[in-house]
This record gives structure tokens, sequence and C-alpha cells, in this order.
């Protein structure tokens, strides 16, 4: 485990305070889930990106051949 000094503007550092104690949570378990999520969103979008450097047109119009035409169901519609 690592140690990370962090300064928050007291504005900031009052909202997570709250937002923790509603949780039930510490502080330290608050920020260290709130840099794990806003990791995934940056690596999610990376890891995208990569995929569809792979992705070609004519496998995709391949593959959406195969879906049959049919009318979406009632739950389906917007």
């Amino acid at each position: 485990m690592s140690t990370l000094s962090l300064r928050l503007p007291d504005s900031l550092h009052k909202e997570v305070k709250s937002l923790a104690r509603k949780e039930g949570i510490s502080i330290n378990q608050f920020i260290s889930s709130a840099v794990a999520e806003k990791m995934s969103a940056l690596l999610t979008e990376s890891y995208l990106k990569e995929r569809s450097l792979k992705g070609d047109k004519e496998s995709f119009l391949r593959a959406m051949s195969k879906v049959p035409d049919a009318e979406p169901s009632d739950e389906d519609r917007l």
C-alpha cells in the first residue's frame, strides 16, 4: 500500500467527508474508489479505441447481414 499526500480545497474536502459518511466508508476508501472509477473509464476508452482500429467495415456489414429483419418487440420500441 502506498501513502499519498493530497491537498483538496476545503469545500471539496467537506463534500467528500459528507459523502463518505453517508456511504459508511472512510475518506480514504471513498477517494480510492473514485480514482479507480476514473481509471476504469479512461482505460475503457483506450481499450475501445484500440479495438476499433482492428475492425473493418466489410466484417461489420457481413455480421449485420445475419441479423433478421424483424420489427422490435413492444418493450424495445422508442
